[in-house]
């Protein structure tokens, strides 16, 4: 996510439904489906609505999101090295497939934020500081600081084998999106009125936020047993680590920026997925 890069209907602020639906009627799970692979993916899907009822289905279903981007990115690191390529191509597969389906907008909301956060600037002018377009230093010094560790953590899961690599990649894709519902939960304002992170923010209930983090925690474990009982248990602490280091930037965020953005959401995405990655790998 990121409020200067996003086309379509994330350019502008919450909205009434697009199909003729009546402002705050629930959204159903086919409208929360399309919102979450339209602003959050490149696939191809008609958002039909854009106010807070479908921004909170949205991210509520954020997780299946990044389970899709995961397979994209597993099947093509797994296909890459089981032609030979080697866990080192295959690693950069993995963090290279998510990049081009998310047209790269979680790792320029990294950047963003990591300028923002690094001025020492007020928030008003730190939020002004994001939305440039150019990435000043300590945004280029964070996106190649993580961009390394999520190829030298894929790099050792996959030199363990092609299994340990692709689910890896996939977890760590659920656990980003996942940070985003999380981040979504009420009491977590937004940063500024308008933009994409103002049509989520808030949005989630708290309830529904813990129930989200708990069946996607469990479909983890439950992938990562494949690998064996340790495996669940691996994949399910990588989750519960990635959410935790999301959380303590959101925290920051909220002291620093007065609440979230589009571009907040962006660096909560990458730093849940390379939370996720070091956790993995280190075990």
């Amino acid at each position: 996510m990121s409020d200067d890069t996003t086309s379509g209907p994330a350019a502008s602020g919450p909205a009434e439904a697009r199909d003729g639906t009546a402002p705050g009627s629930p959204a159903t799970p086919g409208e929360g489906l399309r919102f979450a692979f339209g602003t959050l993916t490149v696939f191809r899907v008609r958002v039909t609505r854009w106010d807070h009822a479908a921004g909170r289905s949205g991210m509520l279903c954020a997780p299946v999101a990044g389970a899709a981007v995961g397979l994209c990115a597993a099947a093509a690191a797994g296909l890459l090295y089981a032609l030979g390529g080697g866990p080192l191509l295959a690693a950069v597969a993995a963090v290279a497939v998510p990049a081009v389906l998310t047209r790269g907008l979680h790792l320029d909301g990294l950047a963003d934020t990591a300028d923002g956060l690094g001025s020492g600037r007020p928030a008003d002018d730190a939020l002004r500081i994001m939305k440039r377009s150019d990435i000043g230093p300590f945004g280029v010094v964070t996106l190649v600081l993580v961009l390394l560790a999520q190829v030298a953590a894929l790099y050792e899961l996959f030199g363990a084998g092609a299994g340990q690599g692709a689910l890896g990649a996939l977890t760590a894709a659920v656990a980003a999106r996942l940070a985003l519902t999380l981040a979504s939960r009420t009491g977590v304002p937004a940063a500024r009125p308008d933009g994409l992170g103002a049509a989520v923010a808030a949005t989630v209930p708290v309830g529904s936020a813990a129930v989200a983090a708990a069946v996607t925690v469990a479909a983890c474990a439950a992938a990562g047993a494949s690998l064996g009982p340790y495996g669940a248990v691996r994949h399910a602490l990588a989750v519960l680590i990635a959410l935790g280091a999301a959380e303590l930037l959101l925290r920051h965020c909220r002291r620093r920026l007065g609440g979230v953005t589009g571009d907040v959401f962006g660096a909560l995405a990458e730093t849940a997925a390379t939370a996720a990655l070091l956790a993995l790998a280190v075990a």
